[in-house]
Protein backbone atom coordinates (compact mmCIF):
# COMPACT_ATOMS: atom_id res chain seq x y z
CA UNK A 1 0.00 0.00 0.00
CA UNK A 2 1.34 3.32 -0.99
CA UNK A 3 2.73 5.87 2.01
CA UNK A 4 2.71 9.88 1.68
CA UNK A 5 5.90 11.96 3.30
CA UNK A 6 3.82 15.31 3.58
CA UNK A 7 6.63 17.77 4.97
CA UNK A 8 4.56 21.24 5.83
CA UNK A 9 6.78 24.11 6.08
CA UNK A 10 6.42 26.65 9.11
CA UNK A 11 8.96 29.08 9.02
CA UNK A 12 12.62 29.35 7.53
CA UNK A 13 15.15 30.84 10.58
CA UNK A 14 18.18 30.66 8.51
CA UNK A 15 17.79 30.74 4.87
CA UNK A 16 21.96 30.26 4.13
CA UNK A 17 21.30 26.80 6.26
CA UNK A 18 17.84 26.01 4.49
CA UNK A 19 19.61 26.66 0.89
CA UNK A 20 22.26 23.93 1.79
CA UNK A 21 18.94 21.45 2.41
CA UNK A 22 17.10 22.59 -0.76
CA UNK A 23 20.22 21.99 -2.81
CA UNK A 24 21.06 18.78 -1.86
CA UNK A 25 17.69 16.94 -0.50
CA UNK A 26 16.53 16.10 -3.97
CA UNK A 27 19.55 13.82 -4.35
CA UNK A 28 18.53 11.66 -1.43
CA UNK A 29 16.08 10.23 -3.62
CA UNK A 30 18.07 9.05 -6.32
CA UNK A 31 17.57 5.17 -6.39
CA UNK A 32 14.72 5.29 -4.66
CA UNK A 33 11.09 4.66 -5.75
CA UNK A 34 9.32 8.18 -4.32
CA UNK A 35 7.42 10.15 -6.28
CA UNK A 36 7.48 14.01 -6.18
CA UNK A 37 3.49 14.79 -5.95
CA UNK A 38 4.19 18.62 -4.71
CA UNK A 39 6.92 20.48 -4.12
CA UNK A 40 6.13 24.15 -2.85
CA UNK A 41 3.38 24.61 -5.28
CA UNK A 42 0.75 27.01 -4.90
CA UNK A 43 -1.58 26.12 -1.35
CA UNK A 44 -4.38 27.52 0.11
CA UNK A 45 -4.49 27.47 4.15
CA UNK A 46 -7.99 25.97 5.06
CA UNK A 47 -7.23 25.52 8.96
CA UNK A 48 -4.71 25.73 11.10
CA UNK A 49 -1.46 27.73 11.16
CA UNK A 50 0.32 29.79 8.50
CA UNK A 51 2.28 27.41 5.82
CA UNK A 52 4.87 28.65 4.10
CA UNK A 53 5.34 25.55 1.82
CA UNK A 54 4.19 22.13 1.05
CA UNK A 55 5.72 18.52 -0.33
CA UNK A 56 4.55 15.37 -0.25
CA UNK A 57 6.54 12.83 -1.61
CA UNK A 58 4.83 9.33 -2.15
CA UNK A 59 6.73 5.87 -2.14
CA UNK A 60 5.29 2.26 -2.47
CA UNK A 61 5.23 1.60 1.07
CA UNK A 62 5.69 2.74 4.78
CA UNK A 63 8.89 0.60 5.10
CA UNK A 64 10.50 2.16 1.99
CA UNK A 65 9.62 5.65 3.15
CA UNK A 66 11.20 4.88 6.56
CA UNK A 67 14.25 3.98 5.11
CA UNK A 68 14.41 6.68 2.66
CA UNK A 69 13.84 8.97 5.89
CA UNK A 70 15.97 7.22 8.32
CA UNK A 71 18.49 6.18 5.91
CA UNK A 72 21.88 8.18 5.88
CA UNK A 73 22.09 10.08 3.02
CA UNK A 74 18.70 11.47 4.10
CA UNK A 75 20.19 11.99 7.76
CA UNK A 76 23.20 14.02 6.21
CA UNK A 77 21.05 16.64 4.68
CA UNK A 78 17.99 16.68 7.12
CA UNK A 79 20.60 18.13 9.80
CA UNK A 80 20.34 21.64 8.50
CA UNK A 81 16.54 22.11 8.00
CA UNK A 82 16.71 21.10 11.42
CA UNK A 83 18.96 23.93 12.55
CA UNK A 84 17.13 26.58 9.75
CA UNK A 85 13.47 26.07 9.85
CA UNK A 86 10.24 25.15 11.69
CA UNK A 87 8.70 21.72 9.90
CA UNK A 88 5.70 19.03 10.19
CA UNK A 89 6.53 15.97 9.09
CA UNK A 90 4.23 13.44 8.89
CA UNK A 91 4.30 9.84 7.09
CA UNK A 92 0.62 8.59 6.10
CA UNK A 93 -0.34 5.45 4.86
CA UNK A 94 -2.75 5.27 1.71
CA UNK A 95 -5.68 3.59 0.96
Amino acid sequence: MSAYIIFRQNEVTDPVEFKHYTDNVAQTLQGTSAKVLSLYGKHENLEGKETEGVVVLEFPTMDDARAWYHGSAYQNVVKHRWKAASFDVVLVEGV
